[in-house]
């Protein structure tokens, strides 16, 4: 997630009925498939090329809470792509807009009781070096917690295949090379937020490996690894990082970016989701 803004006010999330969530969901649509989708800023155009589709707005959902961030939809997009069925989140939760991690990671579990056991979490991210730019999207092959929330130490790089399944990654960059569109891989750095890092941040992110960094999806891995799905994250590059180039940074870039690559991105995932 690429983006800085208010918190957002909570709704009454202490405690969550995920056989209440799952029982209206089916009640609105039929859903019995193993893939689903979490879509980042800017994104949720994907889920308009399902067929049979059905959404779902957040807001309907028993207790589910709602997204406040410009870019997310908020809603559960259900219908198939290639006679491929699938669930997809337009819109998730983060930690700077007031949500705890039960709440963030919700999407997860309910996709979980609904059947899913592969998992393609999408973000938009900024980029940490010159070699990566705007528009460039990033397969995700290994990540690390820089929220600095558990230790004062430097962040671990994680790259198991519990988080990253390697088969997966794979086959994103033969997808990529069948319909000729570019994509790098990368480490992906999780920030808390609401603020954009500084350049300082920046420079301690690139001296510990990091490739590319936002403020979501590492949670999302997480729970999906304990739930032990099979994941495939990636990171549409929407800008450079602070310090990187003379530019400020602001969320309209960041759509209008998305915007632009909303074709390939839609592509790459479609012939993504036809081989996993």
């Amino acid at each position: 997630m690429r983006t800085a803004c208010r918190i957002g006010i909570l709704k009454d999330i202490s405690k969550y009925h995920l056989s209440a969530m799952k029982d209206y969901i089916l009640s609105k649509a039929q859903f019995d498939a193993d893939t689903a989708i979490i879509l980042g800023s800017g994104m949720g155009a994907f889920a308009d090329r399902l067929n049979n589709l059905t959404n779902i707005s957040y807001s309907d959902i028993p207790g589910y809470p709602l997204s406040t961030v410009k870019g997310h939809s908020g809603e559960l997009s259900i219908g198939s792509i290639k006679n491929i069925s699938l669930i997809v989140a337009k819109g998730r939760f983060h930690y700077y807009e007031g949500y705890d991690m039960e709440t963030i990671t919700l999407p997860v579990r309910l996709f979980h009781s609904l059947g899913v056991k592969k998992l393609i979490i999408t973000n938009a991210a900024g980029s940490l070096n010159l070699s990566l730019p705007p528009g460039q999207m990033m397969i995700i092959d290994s990540h690390m917690d820089c929220t600095f929330r558990d230790s004062l130490f430097a962040p671990k790089k994680h790259n198991s295949k519990k988080y990253h399944d390697p088969s997966y990654i794979r086959k994103a960059f033969n997808c990529s090379e069948k319909i000729g569109i570019s994509v790098s891989k990368g480490t992906y750095c999780w920030t808390m937020g609401p603020a954009y890092e500084t350049p300082d941040e920046v420079s301690f992110f690139q001296s510990i490996g990091g490739h590319a960094v936002g403020m979501s999806t590492v949670p999302e891995i997480q729970q999906a690894a304990e739930l032990d799905m099979r994941i495939l994250a990636m990171s549409t590059i929407t800008n450079y990082a602070a310090g990187i180039i003379n530019k400020p940074l602001s969320h309209e870039e960041v759509i209008q970016v998305s915007s632009q690559v909303k074709d390939d991105f839609a592509s790459l995932l479609t012939e993504i989701i036809m081989n996993i």
